[in-house]
Order: C-alpha cells, then sequence, then structure tokens
C-alpha cells in the first residue's frame, strides 16, 4: 500500500511518480530458436533449457515464437496440398494438449523458476483427431496459466492446418511487473483484435512470428520492367505493425520470431515433386527478427549474454543466430505518451465508438442430459 504521506517539500505527484518507480524493471528474454521439427518432446526439452538459462540470467519473462512446440507448417505455402498428407499427419501426432504433459513440464519449470513464460503452441483437443489451434499460453511464476489464447483467424496458406480460434483468450496477463498481453503474427494486423488488449491497459505486448513466410518463391521472375516481384519481407512488415501497436498503446513491444534450422529445411524438401524448389525457396525467403520497441514504437536495442564471462553485448536484433534477446524495461515508461493520445481514455470518443468483445469459448456441441438418460448398463 503507497503512504498517503510524502517527504516534507516534494509535492505529491513527484512522490507517486516515485512509488511507481519503485517497482524494479522487468527483465525480458526473447528466445530466438528453432524448433526440433516436428518433435513434441524434444522441441519442449529445448524450451526448459532455454527458460533454465533465461532465469539464470534473472530474466523475469521468457517469450518463445510461434507455435514453437512443435514446428510452423510453413510447407503449406511451397508444397501443393496433395502432396502434404504425411507432413499434416506428423503436425497433428505432434502438436499438443494445453492441458497435456508438455505442457505440465513447461508450467513446472515457470514455477520452480519462478518466471512468467509466454510460448506458442500448435494445440490439439479431445473432440477431434485432427482439429488444430494456433495457440499461445501465458504461463504464471506460480505455474498457473494465467492466458489461453487461439490464434482468431489462421493467415493465408495457415487455413490448410489451422482452425479459427475465439475471442477466449483476449485477455492481458495480471502480473507483479504489469499487464501483458499477446497477438500471433497476423492478428497483429487486426485493429479490433489489438484495440481489445489496449482497453485492458495492456503495456507489454508479445507479438510473435515465424522464421519465414513466404508468398512467392523468390526466384520466379517480374513480370514488368524484368524486375523480381516482392517477396513479404518478414522484418520490414513485423516491425511496422508491431511498432504501430506500440505508438498506439503507449505499451513496450517484443517481437519474437523462430528460426528455421537445416533439419527443418531437410524434413520439409523431402518428398516434394522438386525438392530443389522447395529448398531453394526455404534457404532465400526473408527471415524473420526478434527484437525489441519501446512505447513510441522506436527500436530498444537489447542485448545477448556471453554464456561464459556473462559479458553482455548491444544488439538491435536478432536474425541469423539461435540465442536469447535480453532486454530491461519499466512499464511505468508507459505513462508519459498517454498524456499525448490514450485512445482508450481521454483520447476516445466512448459515445461514439463502442466495441463488444466475445470471449466465450467456442465448443462443436452443448450437451444437455436430462433425467430420463438411459444409465450405462454395469
Amino acid at each position: 500500500m503507497i503512504s498517503c504521506q510524502r517527504p516534507y517539500g516534494l509535492p505529491i505527484s513527484l512522490t507517486i511518480a516515485a512509488a511507481f518507480r519503485m517497482a524494479r524493471p522487468i527483465r525480458v528474454a526473447a528466445c530466438h530458436v528453432s524448433a526440433v521439427f516436428l518433435s513434441a518432446k524434444g522441441t519442449t526439452e529445448k524450451a526448459v533449457s532455454f527458460i533454465q538459462q533465461a532465469a539464470k540470467k534473472r530474466a523475469n519473462l521468457v517469450v518463445f515464437p510461434e507455435t514453437f512446440i512443435p514446428a510452423f507448417p510453413v510447407w503449406s505455402s511451397i508444397r501443393a496440398p496433395t502432396e502434404n498428407h504425411s507432413l499434416f499427419e506428423r503436425m497433428a501426432q505432434q502438436s499438443i494438449y494445453v492441458d497435456g504433459p508438455e505442457m505440465n513440464v513447461i508450467r513446472a519449470t515457470a514455477q520452480k523458476s519462478n518466471i512468467v513464460i509466454s510460448i506458442g503452441i500448435s494445440e490439439k483437443v479431445r473432440h477431434s483427431s485432427a482439429c488444430l489451434y494456433n495457440s499461445n499460453v501465458i504461463v504464471g511464476p506460480d505455474g498457473k496459466i494465467i492466458v489461453h489464447h487461439r490464434k482468431l483467424m489462421p493467415t493465408f496458406f495457415e487455413k490448410l492446418t489451422w482452425s479459427p480460434g475465439d475471442g477466449f483468450g483476449l485477455r492481458v496477463a495480471e502480473t507483479a511487473f504489469g499487464k501483458i498481453g499477446n497477438l500471433i503474427c497476423g492478428e497483429n494486423t487486426n485493429p479490433l483484435a489489438r484495440y481489445s488488449l489496449m482497453a485492458q491497459g495492456e503495456q507489454l505486448h508479445i507479438s510473435t512470428w515465424p522464421a519465414i513466410w513466404p508468398t512467392r518463391a523468390p526466384t520466379v521472375g517480374g513480370e514488368k520492367e524484368g524486375k523480381a516481384p516482392a517477396n513479404y519481407d518478414n522484418i520490414a512488415a513485423n516491425r511496422t505493425r508491431a511498432a504501430a501497436h506500440c505508438f498506439e498503446a503507449k505499451c513496450f513491444g517484443v517481437l519474437c520470431s523462430g528460426r528455421l534450422d537445416s533439419e527443418a529445411i531437410e524434413i520439409i524438401s523431402a518428398g516434394a515433386t522438386d525438392p530443389a524448389h522447395v529448398r531453394s525457396v526455404l534457404e532465400m525467403s526473408p527471415a524473420a527478427a526478434t527484437m525489441f520497441l519501446d512505447p513510441t514504437g522506436a527500436l530498444l536495442p537489447g542485448y545477448t549474454i556471453n554464456a561464459s564471462t556473462g559479458q553482455k553485448q548491444e544488439k538491435e536484433y536478432l536474425q541469423k543466430e539461435e540465442d536469447i534477446l535480453y532486454a530491461d524495461m519499466d512499464l511505468a515508461d508507459c505513462i508519459e505518451g498517454k498524456q499525448y493520445h490514450d485512445v482508450v481514455g481521454g483520447y476516445q470518443r466512448l459515445d461514439v465508438f463502442e466495441l463488444k468483445v466475445n470471449r466465450s469459448r467456442r465448443e462443436p456441441a452443448t450437451f444437455v442430459d436430462g433425467p430420463t438418460s438411459v444409465a450405462r448398463e454395469e
């Protein structure tokens, strides 16, 4: 509780500001890592290793990329659906339950390390053998799930793997450091989804991304003036959306992207009609980056920590190398910009605009059993 008394001669406004500053900054660890491709067990073990590493560096929040467990189905962007049955079957088998053993390990690690974890998973459900969701789970330092979000709408080729989610997970995680929210990849283009988090006082926004997201083959020739048509620029596209959100919400941003290693490239290429072409597209597509943004949307330089010496090295972002990017943030710094544009407060016309968000969990059927139901025979 903050005392109403204040030191002699200090304005109460300065005393309140100092009280906000008393909370220690949050150290964020964004893991720029590749999955053990299509292995739930292997990728979970890798996640635990990185969580433990970040905990030793006194991180308070550890973030993993989009569907880190078990993989991102990038094959659907460059291979014909008729070639992908075996890959989808493996994806369905290696996707995980939110209450399954893999998530239980992640939750136990969060509790043991006293750390907040945000992790992307391909989620399977018990009402279907092949219904999957692109999900993100935020786990508190007590090991309890705070937010379980399913991507509202799979984007482009992702519809061949995942089903649309619902609004149940459009929530912020209340933590000792502040309010943390997440949207997955293309959801960061959706102004209503973003606003729903702003309207809950979000102070730190996590956006998660795949390693690559090809919209066309980089080797295809152009139609105008002999120039090749532009492929999807992961760094520019992701940063533009995340920066807009940070500026509008006056919040910090964590962009956490995946990596595609040689093992994944080999698995995706194998069995394709033209393996060399698939491999070429995977290797030449623009790679995404992991980075931090401040509440103005500007780049917030992070740093890596040498595992042997403990020495910090400043880095603007991670793209090629696998590592953990750290940043220290004081979420009280979100306050100043609200004076100029508080789009959920003093800079909004709540009498003109009204947003309703349905946060109910959608199920395929509702079963009502009456008292006359036939009991199962012994």
